[in-house]
């Protein structure tokens, strides 16, 4: 390298900016794993019941009322005797749009059990739960959503409630009112939402419903509020909640053997109207759902793209070490082999994720990041004939990787923590240099050719005069 330190240093700054170009390739390669994860998270989760969403129940009343219409009719003329086409109106009964009436007061309890389903090296949770739902109609205000000589056919009344698939339903399913159990059956039509659907007969005279489902699932559960007055709990034993959706639980208990969740919803935080002559299941799915993500916090994926992120620091950091300690040797160290050593850092990466998958993400790091150092710390001995100054570049490494490992396993203190670090090596490095002579030393003066031919001849000078 030139013997000017300044361009030293913007040089090692040039070849770590080039590293970005393995870190490229390597974080191509972490996605393409993500991505391939991910798709093995999605077909698990889809053939155990996939993400599950409840919404309901909403209670059907059918409406019928009089339709005047214009028909065609054949009749006989009286004073031709000819046979002609006349229009006539009609009144009929008719069925019309049905009244829908939701929950008035709506107590939704959702048990799960959480498994863990692998697919090749892939694991993936699921659950199985338990939806035990408790709720009542206030009927009282129906009349008001008809229209003038329309009537409900109350014997005709059906009670609906809304699943992501049906697919996904396990054991009995059971509905009562008042100790009378009603049979349910599937929802049928072209919907893209699946459900159970019952005919309950007339509602008027009963004071609660009970409706207990079993269901299979993956990803996440959700549910509607519904009720004028609702109240959803759900409990699980999974320890790393996502809670998410329209409203966030009033108060919830997490610990490692899992958790419990409870909203309490108003009818004023959600739109939806108690009763109506429009369904309005689907604005409560888009509008209203809430519920939990069963979370996989900080799988290796994730500590392996902020790996791939803060690897331009680390590898920067090891090419100021090698740089500053290596400084005063007459045989400096050559862009190639600072180019081997962020080559050996990138790989790193790549090493973690691929033994993080078979054998974890702990014994993992602690495997790439040992024989990385070890690789490095031999390379300073023998390439880069550091001799004494051998130990100072391992015991570097063995700060910058434990440092990493700390990044990697706090994602809230991650930010802190590179940015303390990244500002801890400006500062020892402005200390180190402190006293260095940034341009060189300076190049020997040439002398005059005459002067020097003179000063070859007579080595002694001119003559005095």
């Amino acid at each position: 390298m030139l013997r000017s330190s300044g361009i030293r240093y913007l040089i090692v700054s040039l070849l770590a900016l080039l590293m970005f170009i393995p870190m490229f390739f390597v974080g191509a390669v972490i996605d393409g794993r993500s991505d391939y994860s991910r798709e093995a998270v999605r077909d698990v989760g889809k053939e155990w019941g996939g993400a599950q969403l409840l919404s309901g129940p909403v209670l059907i009343l059918p409406v019928v009322g009089p339709v005047v219409t214009s028909e065609n009719r054949q009749v006989t003329d009286p004073q031709t005797g000819e046979t002609i086409t006349e229009v006539v109106e009609v009144s009929k009964i008719v069925y019309k749009d049905s009244v829908y009436v939701l929950p008035n007061d709506f107590a939704l309890t959702l048990d799960t059990e959480t498994t863990i389903r692998s697919r090749g090296i892939f694991n993936v949770p699921v659950y199985s739960a338990q939806a035990d739902l408790a709720f009542n109609f206030d009927l009282s205000g129906v009349d008001s959503a008809l229209f003038t000589d329309e009537r409900i056919i109350w014997d005709e009344a059906q009670m609906r409630v809304s699943l992501s698939a049906n697919r996904s339903l396990r054991g009995d399913a059971s509905l009562s009112a008042d100790g009378t159990e009603f049979a349910l059956e599937p929802v049928s039509g072209g919907s893209r939402f699946g459900g159970i659907t019952s005919d309950i007969g007339d509602p008027r005279g009963a004071q609660e419903y009970k409706l207990a489902l079993g269901l299979n699932g993956a990803e996440s559960l959700r549910a509607t509020p519904v009720g004028r007055s609702s109240q959803v709990t759900i409990t699980s034993d999974w320890p790393h909640p996502s809670f998410y959706g329209a409203f966030l639980p009033d108060g919830s208990d997490v610990n490692d053997s899992g958790f419990t969740a409870t909203w309490t919803i108003p009818h004023l935080a959600r739109a939806l109207p108690q009763i109506s002559r429009r369904n309005s299941d689907e604005t409560a799915r888009n509008d209203t759902a809430f519920g939990v993500r069963f979370f996989q916090p900080n799988d290796f994926y994730q500590k392996a793209y902020r790996a791939a992120r803060y690897g331009i620091l680390f590898i920067a950091l090891t090419f100021l070490t090698v740089l500053l300690i290596e400084n005063r040797s007459r045989k400096p160290a050559h862009p190639v082999q600072y180019i081997l050593i962020g080559i050996a850092q990138s790989l790193f990466v790549l090493l973690m994720v691929a033994y993080a998958e078979q054998i974890g993400f702990g014994a993992a790091y602690a495997l790439s990041a040992g024989a990385t150092i070890a690789l490095l710390t031999m390379f300073g001995a023998v390439g880069l004939k550091l001799g004494n100054r051998t130990p100072v570049l391992g015991l570097m490494l063995v700060v910058l990787y434990g440092v990493l490992y700390l990044i990697l396993r706090s994602t809230d203190l991650a930010l802190l923590a590179g940015a303390t670090l990244a500002f801890g090596a400006l500062a020892g490095t402005m200390y180190m240099t402190r006293n260095e002579d940034w341009y060189g030393p300076p190049k020997p003066a040439k002398a005059p050719k005459g002067a020097a031919a003179v000063a070859e001849q007579d080595p002694d000078g001119p003559p005095a005069a």
